[in-house]
């Protein structure tokens, strides 16, 4: 079990407790695989790429270990537990506290998609649909959380939900050692965040966000987050208003960089996904892929890019 939580909290995500909550997490997640193409088939010469398939992930994302390690490492009262998501982290939630028999209700905005919609119904949560952005509904669970005393599990600024996305990065590192780049996209940071303090300064870490929902830029630029611009094709899993504090200290220190990338390079990485490997990814799962598809980031003759592919519910990929 990770330490009991005091100030300051960031010093709990950390290897030891990121380790620790995967032990915690371990029998009810993926194990999810890796796979090595060459630079070529993705139009990319000259480097080795090895892409971690968080997709197959239960519930189709990697948020599935942020829920569990709510969950798990947490007291859940009666009431059950409350979550805000522009999609997948409801789905995650709700999968979660089917499996462990815990309620839930879950909020989601207007921009979620049918599928995630979907999913969140057959895992039997109650869902709220309400607002236009990802902050809509936040605070509707707030009110929620207040007037029925059900446990908060925050989509991404929770040292929790940080700890289980960071096994993320413990389990890429298991399986290939040998990365010298990692390519992940950011929402709120959570991701991120739990990579980075994962793997500190060990590896290059490279951010990449849609153009519409700049959070991580906004706020590296400001030296705080802030309030940035929430939209584009990825809303429904990119498009917080601001990055959590949480996870900012941690970006500052150990994220190389931040790439924005346009949607139309993220529908087009989408499409290369499903050529090459038959990977169907939503919109924020291929982000990452767009940054190399479309130039954003150019590695060096050699360099070993790992790019997580983290989310798939998605109906189809418009080819």
């Amino acid at each position: 079990m990770p330490r009991e939580i005091t100030a300051p909290r960031r010093t709990l995500i950390d290897r030891e407790n990121i380790a620790s909550t995967y032990e915690s997490i371990r029998p009810h997640i993926r194990r999810t695989p890796v796979v090595e193409v060459e630079g070529p088939d993705f139009g990319l010469d000259g480097i080795p790429l090895v892409l971690k398939l968080e997709l197959l992930q239960h519930a189709g994302s990697f948020k599935a270990r942020g829920a569990f390690a709510n969950l798990l490492l947490r007291d859940v009262p009666a009431a059950g537990v409350v979550a805000a998501s522009g999609g997948n982290h409801g789905v995650a939630v709700a999968f979660a506290a089917m499996k462990l028999k815990k309620p839930a209700r879950i909020f989601v905005p207007e921009v979620a998609s049918p599928t995630k919609l979907e999913r969140i119904r057959e895992c039997g949560a109650d869902l709220v649909v309400t607002g236009e952005r990802y902050a809509d509904a936040l605070a509707a669970s707030a009110l929620w959380a207040e007037e029925s005393g059900a446990l908060v599990i925050h989509a991404y600024d929770q040292v929790e939900t940080l700890l289980g996305q960071g096994t993320v990065g413990l389990e890429f590192e298991e399986q290939d050692p040998r990365l010298d780049t990692l390519i992940v996209a950011i929402g709120g940071g959570g991701l991120i965040g739990g990579i980075a303090a994962w793997y500190g300064s060990r590896l290059k870490i490279i951010g990449v966000e849609p153009e519409a929902a700049p959070t991580l830029t906004r706020a590296l630029e400001a030296g705080r987050p802030v309030d940035a611009e929430a939209g584009g094709i990825a809303a429904d899993s990119l498009a917080p208003k601001r990055v959590g504090e949480l996870m900012f200290p941690i970006a500052q220190e150990y994220v190389h960089k931040v790439l924005l990338v346009s949607d139309e390079a993220i529908q087009e990485a989408q499409r290369t996904l499903w050529k090459v490997l038959r990977v169907v990814a939503e919109p924020g799962g291929a982000a990452a892929l767009a940054a190399l598809r479309s130039r954003r980031y150019q590695p060096q003759p050699g360099e070993r890019v790992g790019v997580l592919v983290c989310g798939g519910n998605t109906t189809a990929v418009d080819l």
